[in-house]
């Protein structure tokens, strides 16, 4: 924290928790003064919207399924194939 008159403007961080980089917001977090909590940075750090990570396992595993193929030996052989000697 700083008196805004003590310092110029362009040198005052200020926070968007909406911002795509989540390192400013993971720096505030772990500011705190660990025996007066003085100071200490408290609310809303990120606020970003994207999928659920159950969203994004099921549309990972519809995309399995679609791409699938049908022909067992094609899935036998694979792509990922070596031979032993």
């Amino acid at each position: 924290m700083v008196n805004v008159n003590d310092i110029p403007e362009a040198e005052i961080l200020i926070h968007d928790a909406h911002a795509v980089d989540p390192a400013v917001a993971f720096a505030l977090s772990r500011l705190s003064d660990q025996q007066m909590l003085t100071d200490t940075p408290i609310g809303v750090f990120r606020d970003v919207q994207r999928p659920s990570d159950d969203r994004l396992a099921r549309e990972q595993n519809e995309k399995a399924v679609a791409e699938q193929t049908k022909d067992l030996r094609r899935l036998l052989r694979g792509s990922d194939t070596w031979t032993v000697n």
